[in-house]
């Protein structure tokens, strides 16, 4: 199966289960869609990427920790500090088990990265030789079950945030605007349920995770 036809029958699955896709230009990719799974209003942002030079459909998902939840955090780390190394620990724990590949991005003090959580993100390759509508949909299913794992396990210990997206160190300085531009989430409000993360759809293919490192 070449790049060509892999792209035509994802358009093609994305349009039977009408999911709402954004092409995105990527000058490393064959094809790069930002798609809302599952549909409707609790959608969330992932991207789907067919890199170039690779026989495989990269699948990830950024998200971004709410600057209230931080704060939250923050206050935690100094209050117990080994009870927020617990927490961190059992995050990482729970995206281990749920067998998607994984990267957290924690607050930058001085040379270390003690935290808070600022951003997390999920991601799962599918190579040509095994990709079928199946498989592509059960990626997606796997991996906005990873995500919600760790949503629900943030807004749980450190409440609903503020509505407002939280720094992230690891990140170059977005311009203004830009965060309230793009968020397909649309404005936060108090009594929004979405509102404590950020699908943050930003981010370039190859900014959290690469597939050419997958064997």
């Amino acid at each position: 199966m070449n790049p060509s036809a892999v792209i035509q029958q994802i358009q093609a699955w994305m349009k039977q289960e009408r999911l709402t896709v954004k092409v995105q230009q990527d000058p490393r990719a064959e094809a790069h869609f930002l798609i809302k799974y599952p549909a409707g209003n609790q959608g969330h942002m992932f991207a789907v990427v067919v890199p170039k030079g690779r026989d495989l459909v990269a699948i990830s998902s950024m998200t971004r920790v709410d600057k209230g939840q931080q704060k939250e955090m923050a206050k935690h780390m100094e209050e117990d500090r080994e009870e927020w190394l617990e927490w961190v620990h059992e995050a990482r724990l729970q995206l281990i088990r749920s067998t998607v590949d994984w990267g957290i991005h924690m607050g930058h003090t001085g040379k270390e990265k003690a935290g808070p959580l600022q951003a997390f993100n999920v991601s799962l390759p599918i190579w040509f030789d095994g990709l079928t509508k199946n498989e592509f949909m059960h990626a997606l299913r796997n991996l906005w079950l990873a995500k919600l794992g760790i949503i629900h396990e943030i807004k749980y210990s450190y409440g609903p945030g503020i509505g407002q997206s939280g720094p992230v160190d690891d990140w170059p300085k977005p311009k203004s605007n830009v965060e309230s531009k793009n968020s397909p989430a649309g404005p936060a409000t108090a009594s929004s349920t979405e509102h404590e993360i950020e699908f943050d759809e930003k981010m370039t293919f190859g900014s959290g995770f690469d597939p050419s490192e997958w064997a």
